[in-house]
């Protein structure tokens, strides 16, 4: 409930297809804000006091600085709004995060102790990382695709303003030759007063919207506001004999993403890599238009997972609820033997597999047998 409306919100694109009276609810979105909104200051005061989580796939505990920015334009209107995270390592590297990072990690049980962070660098430093490797890249981009919003709506303002003064200026030039001529008519001086108000109304308009959107123009960033802090982790249990086969070993995942790579670019298809983003899947894959290179007819959003030989494949909770929520759009592509030689097997739709959650570490485990016949 917001206020006092309430609003369906349908994620499933199907259900688009059939009533194009619903709409996609995404960051940037009114209801996404101020659901955004409404969450954040329900869990203020818990962000405050910090959180203990543990990761399956990270051997050495990391601190989490959550912040929100936002970007500005010359007017002080909110152009754009982001959460971002920035990780800092137990050597006191820093590196940029998304906060959907969180989704794959386990909450701690309460009083779960964590490093000393004395000689970890201060949030004033962590601040400033953010500025420097998140905020000017991303400013520079927002002010980029500013400059051609504003290049678009100026161009259209003149012309119709422009219009409208021109034909003021003709039908106050006609006024003007008839008064001129002679011809007598009492409301004269009343109509040229109103048709020169008029004009000078929108020349005054023209002027005023010139000088807004030149403001509009110039963007900074804004509201840079640290939410909290986190400690994350390895997983107590990441060493155990039925839960190590499960974490992620990064020489045998670069593998799998590289045969993949291959196997897609193979088929003609372009490539993205989303690994950073956390967003449930590895890549995302285009089908180029037969005859424009620019549009594409299919897309496929690809999870790889890897193994040096053939065992289970297991997805995070992120990863399996994408795959619900993408349906046939989603592919697993599971590559076994990337110790020797490399075996892709792609699956369409991996949710309608017969996975087991391990509530322990929160993943869902699929046997090989089951990869596979859906394989297959």
């Amino acid at each position: 409930k917001l206020g006092k409306e309430y609003k369906q919100v349908v994620f499933d694109k199907s259900f688009l297809l059939e009533d194009p009276t619903l709409e996609w609810v995404t960051p940037g979105h009114p209801l996404f804000e101020a659901v955004r909104e409404d969450v954040s200051e329900r869990v203020r005061d818990d962000m405050s006091r910090g959180a203990v989580f543990y990761d399956l796939h990270r051997k050495d505990p990391y601190r989490a600085d959550v912040f929100t920015a936002s970007i500005k334009d010359g007017r002080g209107r909110t152009i754009n709004k982001k959460v971002l995270v920035v990780e800092t390592d137990i050597e006191g590297n820093l590196t940029i995060r998304q906060p959907t990072l969180f989704l794959d990690m386990v909450l701690a049980p309460s009083g779960a102790a964590v490093p000393e962070d004395d000689h970890l660098p201060d949030r004033s430093s962590v601040e400033s990382a953010l500025v420097e490797k998140a905020l000017k890249p991303w400013l520079e981009e927002v002010a980029q695709e500013r400059e051609k919003e504003i290049e678009t709506i100026s161009h259209h303002m003149e012309i119709s303003l422009n219009e409208l003064i021109h034909r003021r200026n003709l039908q106050l030039a006609e006024l003007i030759q008839r008064q001129q001529s002679g011809e007598e008519d009492p409301r004269f001086a009343g109509i040229v007063s109103q048709a020169e108000s008029h004009l000078d109304e929108l020349n005054n308009r023209l002027e005023n919207r010139r000088e807004e959107l030149q403001m509009e123009r110039h963007c900074m960033i804004g509201d840079i506001q640290h939410v909290g802090r986190a400690w994350i982790l390895p997983h107590p249990d990441r060493e155990k004999p039925e839960i190590k086969k499960l974490v992620r070993n990064d020489e045998v995942e670069r593998i799998a993403v590289e045969e993949a790579r291959k196997y897609e670019e193979a088929r003609g298809w372009v490539v993205e890599s989303v690994e950073a983003d956390n967003r449930g899947f590895d890549l995302i894959s285009r089908k180029p238009h037969p005859h424009d290179d620019k549009t594409f007819t299919e897309v496929r959003f690809i999870e790889v997972k890897g193994r040096s030989g053939v065992d289970a494949v297991a997805l995070t909770i992120n990863e399996y609820k994408t795959a619900q929520r993408l349906g046939r759009d989603y592919w697993l592509y599971v590559v076994y033997n990337c110790g020797s030689e490399p075996e892709l097997h792609t699956v369409q739709d991996p949710a309608r597999l017969g996975w087991e959650l391990i509530v322990r570490v929160e993943h869902y485990q699929a046997k090989p047998d089951a990869i596979l016949a859906a394989a297959s």
